[in-house]
């Protein structure tokens, strides 16, 4: 099997050497950089399936670099941990914010979502019942109809629909939304999920998701 590459652009010697080590023990394939402009030097040779990448490099920053990274997902690491500066970073081309320090089995976690993620953007169908989803266009549909679905609404939708024979834990919704809506709590998610559940049964649908008490959600017949 082809081993992913993962790109790691830091200038901290010692974290990017602790990011190679972890990385590999876990069967990706790295490669380096420590400035961005050495990232995009790299880049013009190698294309990576995914990047690390620190917002304080020297000579161009993370910030600066990230529009330039364009067609591969990008986790940003950063020690600054506002909400602004997470949603700067998912609005300008992110696919993920993690901050430093982080534990590493989360960010493996998150390496593998966004992996999975981009693996099958190029046309990914999937089906429910009479619902489905084109993760191509990013659009779904109940009997060819399509509903107009918010992005939280859509992510959340694309969670249930890729375990649906699974319940899935409010917390896993909350992480896999999380470049969607950076501060969803659990209200909040009860508020997302009754707008879908709406906007789905409205639509001919039936009441396909089901709430387990104390646990998550699931899609139900």
């Amino acid at each position: 099997m082809h081993k992913k590459l993962i790109m790691i652009v830091d200038d901290d010697v010692y974290i990017g050497d602790m990011l190679e080590e972890l990385l590999t023990k876990n069967g990706y394939d790295t490669m380096r950089a420590y400035s961005g402009t050495e990232a995009l030097l790299a880049l013009s040779t190698r294309t990576p399936d995914l990047i690390l990448l620190d917002l304080m490099l020297p000579g161009i920053s993370g910030e600066d670099l990230l529009p330039k990274l364009k067609n591969i997902p990008v986790i940003a690491v950063s020690a600054k941990v506002g909400i602004e500066s997470k949603i700067n970073m998912l609005m300008n081309g992110a696919v993920d914010y993690i901050t430093k320090p982080f534990d590493n089995r989360e960010l493996l976690a998150r390496i593998c979502l966004r992996l999975r993620e981009n693996s099958t953007v190029a046309g990914e169908s999937l089906d429910y019942g009479n619902i489905k989803l084109d993760t191509l266009n990013y659009s779904a549909s109940v009997d060819k109809k399509e509903v107009k679905l918010t992005k939280t609404e859509y992510a959340i939708l694309l969670v249930l629909m890729r375990n649906k024979d699974k319940v899935v834990t409010k917390e896993r919704i909350m992480s896999e939304i999380e470049i969607y809506t950076p501060d969803c709590e659990d209200g909040a998610l009860r508020t997302h999920i009754g707008n879908l559940r709406n906007k789905l049964r409205l639509a001919g649908g039936s009441d396909c998701i089901e709430a387990v008490w104390g646990i998550g959600y699931r899609l139900k017949n």
